[in-house]
């Protein structure tokens, strides 16, 4: 989603999608880089977000499970998102249950080959005292830092997000082959949609993005998953 670096027609779109999750699913897995930028000052978080948030939380007192899963734009969650939205915020690659099969979930930032200059920036900007450093600073001020470090509004299906893209399918194949108990890896970060059974009955699933395409995928209660494209004209998929 990359919130706040998308038009607020999206933001609504998406809103309008959590409404429908609502009344159909029994869970919520959203893969990362949910916002373009999140960090928490202990009580202070960004406000803009507040639509989106409200909705989550909506879904959460409905009894829909949610699990967010920090990308490389929001991987500073803490307490508010799980105390006061109530949604599950996990950090890293986790192993999880999807549709009665083991799953393996990552946002997949410094996965697979490539990204290699981005897994040197990852162990600066995720330590703690790059944290507790960006944590001294006025709210305002990096928030504006983050802004214009980000390059969400100008991304595009390029060579290089096409490779990445590989990269992380080439990735999560690897870990399927590699575990017969897994029945599913769940990426985000590629931006492209992906839905390969790379074995029978087992799964890489990426959703895609809602920057370019407006791509969610379906897991029914069978185990099988459907790739959908929103539509904010009909408000339905």
């Amino acid at each position: 989603m990359h919130l706040g670096a998308v038009p607020r027609e999206t933001e609504h779109a998406f809103v309008a999608f959590l409404e429908h999750a609502g009344r159909d699913a029994g869970s919520v897995l959203l893969v990362g880089d949910l916002f373009d930028f999140w960090f928490e000052y202990g009580s202070v978080v960004p406000g803009r977000h507040f639509r989106v948030l409200a909705a989550l939380s909506r879904l959460v007192e409905a009894g829909v499970a949610v699990t967010l899963v920090g990308g490389n734009h929001d991987a500073w969650g803490g307490r508010f998102l799980r105390e006061e939205v109530g949604l599950e915020f996990r950090d890293g690659p986790f192993h999880a249950e999807l549709a009665g099969r083991r799953a393996l979930i990552a946002h997949g930032d410094g996965l697979g080959r490539g990204d290699f200059k981005y897994r040197l920036l990852k162990s600066v900007i995720r330590s703690r005292a790059a944290v507790w450093s960006f944590r001294a600073l006025h709210p305002e001020l990096g928030v504006k830092l983050a802004r214009a470090v980000s390059s969400t509004e100008t991304h595009s299906d390029d060579a290089a997000t096409l490779g990445r893209a590989r990269f992380l399918e080439h990735w999560a194949a690897e870990r399927l082959r590699e575990d017969p108990a897994l029945g599913w890896v769940v990426c985000g970060h590629a931006h492209v949609p992906a839905l390969r059974e790379v074995e029978a009955g087992r799964y890489y699933v990426n959703a895609g993005d809602w920057i370019r395409h407006n791509t969610f995928v379906v897991v029914d209660a069978a185990g099988r998953p459907t790739l959908h494209r929103w539509s904010s004209q009909a408000a339905r998929p």
